[in-house]
């Protein structure tokens, strides 16, 4: 392959926070990293020659983009996901986490009711917090090998809660669900039945794997362009979270307008130039990049499943269906939560996320970044077997 997704890149003194802070986040020094959601690998090449070529004009003035960056976001949505999308359904923001908080607030008081699905990124429950409206867990079932939705508990809650907005993890992280064309189109059944709104965070939407197909929200009913907004960025697919990029999609008018004034009112403008440029690069130049990058992750996968299979039972990896993260059911032990981190801390010198950081349903599981080389990979998996033989 043309790329080295099996370089390792020393990341320390770099200011990043997977490798650089772990005293100020309250860990010991010297764990192998495998927590946050950013990638070990460098952008594609393509990408940094773009944005070396920006950095070498030298004037970083206040910038903006014409049409060709709105046809490179369409033509890739068009090429990945069959769903070309209008330059009038998009407004830039700096990220999705910033476009959850916003979205939020553009579509509910401060007291309505949000739902969630738990275990599910744990910014979905500050946003709503932080933010004075209620938080209502729609939980997702656990049936011991796969997660589904509840929909016959949506619509209760939908209906007994009043709420007016659901917040949606496709794929979802960190359990690692691709949803289904069916189970989008009966999602998307209720919430247009009691015309709640549905916020989609697709941002790990180009991971993908096994043959299984990413459905954008919006795609598997016409008629959810009215009540869905679509968060996307280029920040997962290809590393470039400093950026600060991402683009909001939404094609109902209303919605967008409310949406852009809840922008304006942060004080937010214009986005930086680098994430401009970046982005556009991206999806210009970095589709066999991708390409390989997820041949890679597969290879990944299956050293990963091989291992559980083999020497780190009675520990279970969820099945991966996409996203870079492994969901890792420790239950098995029989340990407390406290013992658990003490095994993968103390014992393992690993750093993960715990699984209770992505809501109560999260108890007893881990998330394992495999978004790396694979070098790295073993080597977890190594410390974690020994930890458990021991």
């Amino acid at each position: 392959m043309p790329y080295d997704f099996d370089e390792i890149i020393p990341r320390r003194g770099t200011n990043s926070i997977k490798h650089d802070f772990a005293k100020e986040r309250g860990k010991p020094e010297g764990l192998l990293p495998m927590w946050v959601a950013d990638m070990d690998f460098r952008a594609p090449r393509e990408v940094l020659d773009r944005l070396v070529e920006t950095a070498r004009h030298g004037i970083f003035g206040y910038s903006s983009v014409k049409d060709d960056y709105y046809q490179s976001l369409s033509r890739w949505f068009e090429r990945r996901y069959r769903y070309p999308v209008p330059r009038t359904w998009v407004k830039k923001v700096p990220g999705v986490v910033y476009a959850l908080a916003t979205a939020i607030k553009a579509y509910t008081n401060p007291g309505d009711a949000v739902i969630i699905q738990n275990p599910v990124y744990y910014p979905f429950t500050s946003c709503v917090l932080e933010n004075g409206r209620r938080l209502v867990d729609n939980a997702l079932v656990f049936d011991g090998d796969r997660y589904r939705m509840d929909l016959e508990d949506l619509e209760r809650k939908i209906v007994s809660e009043k709420a007016k907005l659901l917040l949606l993890c496709s794929p979802h992280n960190p359990v690692s669900r691709v949803w289904t064309e069916e189970e989008l189109k009966s999602l998307g059944d209720v919430c247009l039945k009691h015309h709640c709104l549905i916020v989609s965070d697709e941002i790990h939407a180009d991971f993908i794997f096994g043959g299984r197909t990413h459905h954008v929200l919006p795609s598997v009913n016409k008629a959810l362009e009215e009540i869905a907004v679509l968060l996307t960025a280029p920040s997962k697919t290809f590393n470039l979270a400093g950026l600060h990029l991402a683009n909001a999609i939404i094609p109902n008018p209303e919605l967008k307008r409310l949406f852009a004034a809840e922008v304006s009112r942060t004080g937010i403008s214009q986005i930086g130039i680098m994430g401009l440029v970046g982005c556009q690069a991206a999806y210009d130049s970095g589709e066999k990049w991708l390409d390989e990058l997820i041949a890679y992750l597969e290879g990944n996968i299956a050293a990963a499943k091989k291992r559980f299979d083999e020497d780190l039972k009675p520990l279970r990896l969820i099945e991966p269906e996409g996203t870079y993260l492994l969901w890792v059911d420790f239950r098995a032990l029989g340990l407390s939560e406290k013992e658990i981190n003490d095994l993968v801390i103390g014992k393992a010198r690993l750093w993960l996320d715990e699984g209770t950081m992505f809501g109560p349903s999260g108890a007893g599981f881990q998330r394992i970044n495999m978004a790396c080389p694979r070098k790295v990979l073993v080597e977890a998996l190594d410390r974690l077997s020994e930890a458990i033989r021991g």
